[in-house]
C-alpha cells in the first residue's frame, strides 16, 4: 500500500509539468476556436497522440501510479487548458475503463487498441449507459440484449442518451439489460464494434458548454454483436446472474463502485476549470485599476479572490485523499469518491461565476475566457451523478439507511 503524501514525487512533477506545457501551448490558444465551432478538435486529438498523451500506454502509466493520483493530477492540467478539449482527449477512456474493468485478457487486447486507432489516424471510443428514462436510476435500464444461441451472438435494442462520443466513436461500449427483473443485477456490457449494423446516431446535441466535445444520442435497432463481445464472457454472467436469482449480494454494487471510483477523476476535470478561472481573475484584478489603484487592493476583491483560492484548494485534498483510497482499495465508508466530486463541481460553478462577476462586464464577453470557463462549470454538477445523487450516496453510506 502506497503512503499517502502530499509531496509529488518526480514522476509526478514530471507528468504534470508535461501535461501543463500541452495545455498550455496546444490546447488554450485553440480554445475559443473549437468551442465556437462545436466540432471535435481531431487535429488536436491528434497532436496529443504524437506527444504520448493520447492512448492505452498513457492511462495504463497513470492507473499504474500506487498513490493512485497521476490520472488526477494529469485530468487537471489538461482541463485547466480547455473543459472541451480535454473532454475529447479524455472521453475515450471512459470506454476504455470499462473494457480494462469487465473484459477478459483477450477482450483487452482485441478492443482497446481500435478504441484509440493510430497516430495517423486517431479513433475515440463512446461509454454509452444513460438513458432518456434512467440517468442516475441505472435499475430502471430499458436497452435490451437478448441472446440469440443459434447463431452466438447478442441482440441489443434500446437508446442511449448523452453519449460522448456517440456515433463518431468506432468501438461504442453500451451498457444494457438481460434480465430486466433482477434491476441494476441483470445488467451487462456490450462492445459493439466499428461499422456494426443498426447503430445510428441522428444528430449531434448542442450543448451550454464542453462544445468541443461531441455528445449524441445513440439508438440500437436490432444491432447483432458476436458472442466474444460481452465483456467478460457469458460464463462470468450466467454465474452472476444465478447468484442474482438466488438473492446473494456478491457483487450487486460492482456498478455503482465504478462509478464511485471514477468521480475523484471527475473532481479534477473540475478544479482545472475552476483554477483557470481563478487564476485569471487574480491577474485582472491585479491589472486593473479603479479610483486610481488596481482592484485587488479592494478588500471585497481580496476576499473573495481568498475564498477562490480557499475552496479550490480544499476541494483538490478530497480529491486526492479519494484517488488514494480507490486506488488502494480502502472501502469509501462515508461516500467519499462522491464527497470529492460534489465538492469540486460546485466549487467550479461558484468560482467561475465568482470570475465573471470580477470582471464585470469584460467578464460577459467573449473576448475573455471566464465566460467559457462559466458555460464548461456547470456540467460537473450534472454528469456522472449530479450534486443532488451525490448527496444521497453521502447520507445513505454515513446513516446506514435507505434514504429516498
Amino acid at each position: 500500500m502506497a503512503e499517502f503524501s502530499l509531496d509529488l514525487n518526480e514522476e509526478q512533477r514530471d507528468l504534470r509539468d508535461w501535461v501543463h506545457g500541452f495545455a498550455a501551448e496546444v490546447v488554450r490558444p485553440a480554445a475559443a476556436e473549437w468551442d465556437a465551432r462545436e466540432e471535435t478538435p481531431w487535429p488536436i486529438i491528434q497532436e496529443a497522440a504524437k506527444v504520448g498523451l493520447y492512448g492505452f500506454e498513457f492511462l495504463a502509466t497513470c492507473w499504474a501510479d500506487p498513490t493512485g493520483l497521476s490520472l488526477p493530477i494529469a485530468s487537471e492540467e489538461l482541463f485547466w487548458g480547455d473543459a472541451g478539449i480535454g473532454l475529447s482527449i479524455f472521453g475515450t477512456s471512459l470506454a476504455v475503463a470499462a473494457i480494462y474493468g469487465a473484459g477478459t485478457p483477450d477482450q483487452l487486447v482485441e478492443w482497446v487498441p481500435q478504441c484509440f486507432g493510430d497516430v495517423d489516424q486517431p479513433a475515440v471510443a463512446a461509454f454509452c449507459t444513460t438513458e432518456p428514462e434512467a440517468g442516475s436510476d441505472v435499475g430502471s435500464m430499458r436497452t435490451r440484449a437478448v441472446y440469440d444461441e443459434a447463431t452466438d451472438e447478442w441482440v441489443l435494442n434500446g437508446q442511449k442518451a448523452y453519449a460522448t462520443n456517440g456515433g463518431i466513436a468506432g468501438v461504442h461500449v453500451v451498457t444494457a439489460s438481460v434480465e430486466p427483473e433482477l434491476g441494476s443485477r441483470g445488467q451487462a456490457a456490450f462492445v459493439v464494434p466499428p461499422g456494426t449494423p443498426g447503430l445510428t446516431a441522428t444528430r449531434k446535441l448542442r450543448k451550454l458548454g464542453l462544445r468541443a466535445s461531441h455528445t449524441a444520442d445513440v439508438f440500437l435497432d436490432d444491432v447483432r454483436v458476436p458472442g466474444r463481445c460481452l465483456l467478460g464472457g457469458k460464463e462470468a454472467l450466467d454465474e452472476r446472474l444465478a447468484r442474482a436469482r438466488s438473492g446473494q449480494r456478491a457483487s450487486g454494487q460492482a456498478a455503482m463502485r465504478t462509478f464511485e471510483l471514477s468521480r475523484p477523476t471527475v473532481g479534477a476535470q473540475a478544479l482545472g476549470v475552476a483554477r483557470a478561472a481563478y487564476e485569471y481573475a487574480l491577474d485582472y484584478a491585479k491589472e486593473r485599476v479603479q479610483f486610481g489603484r488596481p482592484i485587488i487592493e479592494n478588500q471585497a476583491v481580496a476576499f473573495a479572490l481568498a475564498d477562490m483560492k480557499m475552496e479550490i484548494d480544499a476541494a483538490r485534498l478530497l480529491v486526492w485523499r479519494a484517488s488514494w483510497m480507490g486506488r488502494n482499495n480502502r472501502p469509501f465508508t462515508a461516500g467519499e469518491g462522491s464527497m470529492s466530486k460534489l465538492k469540486a463541481g460546485e466549487v467550479a460553478v461558484s468560482v467561475t461565476d465568482r470570475a465573471v462577476q470580477l470582471l464585470g462586464g469584460a467578464g460577459f464577453l467573449r473576448d475573455h475566457p471566464v465566460e467559457r470557463w462559466y458555460r464548461d462549470a456547470k456540467i460537473y454538477t450534472i454528469f456522472e451523478g449530479t450534486s443532488e445523487i451525490q448527496r444521497l450516496v453521502i447520507s445513505r453510506a454515513i446513516s446506514g439507511m435507505q434514504i429516498r
